[in-house]
């Protein structure tokens, strides 16, 4: 397939993508919510099992604490009003993009929760205590860890609590 190809087929689902979300304000997939995923990403029943199962790690920052994080479901939001409470800030934000490297050690898409740069408070949710196995990140974008979620829970010093929608 020639590249003047692929460009047609890239413009074409742009269209469709802007025709689509007009109303909504969203621009690109990344501005998607959850909400907005499920509505126009349906999943298949094994695809959306694969999603409860993959944990995101995501790095905060909290207005007493400072840097923390949180692993939670796929298939979930995190809630900051619950993460603050647990964390004991009264708010938290997500941390820039530009500084997960020099924070973690990893790079975004790959931030795993072991092995960090340093140990931060980190804040698990519950919905994992759940899941028979669960898959987190690795370290390396595309390179994930499949293990069973007492033995995560044993390797790191985390709170586990309800912290997503």
């Amino acid at each position: 397939e020639s590249s003047a190809e692929i460009r047609k087929r890239v413009i074409k689902a742009r269209q469709i993508q802007q025709e689509r979300y007009q109303s909504k304000n969203i621009f690109c997939n990344s501005q998607m919510t959850l909400k907005h995923q499920r509505q126009y990403c349906q999943l298949e029943p094994k695809a959306k099992d694969f999603l409860e199962q993959a944990f995101k790690t995501l790095v905060l920052r909290g207005d007493k604490t400072g840097i923390l994080v949180a692993c939670v479901a796929g298939d979930k939001e995190i809630n900051l009003k619950k993460l603050a409470a647990l964390s004991k800030n009264k708010k938290v934000e997500m941390v820039p993009m530009k500084d997960i490297l020099g924070l973690t050690g990893y790079i975004r898409g790959g931030v795993s929760p072991l092995g960090m740069k340093k140990e931060y408070p980190t804040f698990v949710d519950e919905s994992m205590l759940t899941k028979e196995k669960i898959i987190v990140s690795a370290g390396q974008r595309g390179l994930q860890l499949y293990l069973k979620p007492q033995d995560l829970l044993q390797s790191i010093s985390c709170t586990v609590g309800e912290i997503t929608e």
